[in-house]
């Protein structure tokens, strides 16, 4: 998630993205994404292994920033909202 365009960004696993993505957009959870007011889903990944979710996020977590925004851009080039295309 992003707070816009090459804005701040976070990376977390959950079983329920439609959910998850909810309840960062309307701040329903303190922390880091709504201190920092980051609503915007630019980029997710879907798998049914929880272990193999949990390995890619650390490793995404250790990605220099420039890789992060590479990946973005080569998923998603106009940094549109994915959360209304997922409901």
């Amino acid at each position: 998630m992003t707070s816009k365009r090459n804005g701040t960004l976070y990376i977390g696993v959950t079983s329920d993205l439609i959910r998850r993505v909810y309840e960062h957009k309307n701040n329903l959870l303190e922390g880091f994404t709504k201190r920092y007011k980051v609503h915007m889903l630019a980029y997710y990944e879907e798998t049914n292994d929880i272990n193999a979710a949990l390995n890619r996020e650390k490793q995404l977590k250790n990605w220099k920033r420039k890789w992060k925004l590479e990946l973005i851009e080569k998923f998603n080039p106009n940094w549109a909202d994915l959360y209304d295309k997922l409901i």
